[in-house]
């Protein structure tokens, strides 16, 4: 452990959910997702990323109407993954990497981050997936914007058609957009819309979908994995010497 903190690499920890994806996808859809990403550009990085076993379950009590979801309240999930971040920082690290593969963790990840930066002497960010790869999903995407990318939609299913084509239930694919149309809040995972708004998912979706997976295909998931990971690839050298000022009290 000493040779290895000696290097300094950057530590990834990547956090996931188990929830309903429709019937056409897994319930581990965004562990497997995150986690396939993660242990790719470990293995390209070759020992410049430290890559932490999964922690599984997220934030989902908006889906806890539908079977196979498991839920973490919101606090318990800050504070085990502060937890985590703060070993990590005791034994010497000076560099995390929260990597999100479910959104509703999000929020809850940026406070742990800042927590992590503000409570240790470790520099923390948080990044979901699709971010790192926005022009790339841009020019695949067909689906209707906002909103045809938000859950078990064209991109997660995408995803899940490369990395593993034989767990993707093809004749169980069906497209439902049911949010209320609105000028101010949409569900989108690529077009953040102005008012952050999470009702319970049965209300607006009665499949558990919400955007078109009909228009998802193996090729599409293999360009954005790729531009993904060759993303968190770079991201992960720069993280690594990313400069720091030294705070002072301007009292």
């Amino acid at each position: 452990m000493r040779d290895v903190i000696k290097t300094q690499p950057v530590v990834v920890l990547p956090i996931g959910s188990v929830e309903e994806h429709r019937r056409h996808l897994p319930l581990d859809t965004d562990n497997f997702i995150i986690g396939s990403i993660c242990e790719e550009a470990a293995r390209r990085l070759d020992g410049e990323m430290l890559l932490l076993p999964p922690i599984p379950y997220g934030f989902e009590e908006h889906h806890m109407d539908f079977p196979g979801t498991i839920d973490i309240a919101m606090e318990h999930l800050l504070h085990f993954v502060l937890d985590v971040t703060r070993s990590i920082a005791r034994h010497g690290f000076t560099r995390i990497l929260l990597a999100d593969g479910h959104g509703s963790n999000m929020p809850i990840l940026d406070l742990v981050a800042r927590r992590t930066v503000l409570e240790t002497q470790a520099l923390c960010g948080a990044f979901i997936w699709p971010s790192l790869a926005r022009e790339v999903i841009e020019r695949v995407r067909e689906s209707e914007k906002p909103g045809g990318m938000a859950h078990a939609c064209e991109l997660e299913t995408s995803l899940y058609l490369y990395l593993d084509p034989t767990r993707v239930k093809m004749d169980q694919i069906q497209k439902e957009m049911g949010m209320p149309k609105s000028r101010f809040i949409w569900m989108d995972i690529m077009i953040g819309s102005p008012v952050l708004l999470m009702d319970q998912w049965t209300r607006f979706s009665k499949s558990g979908v919400s955007g078109d997976p009909t228009l998802a295909t193996k090729e599409k998931g293999e360009k954005v994995f790729e531009a993904v990971v060759e993303a968190l690839v770079d991201l992960v050298k720069e993280f690594k010497v990313y400069g720091r000022g030294t705070p002072q009290d301007m009292h």
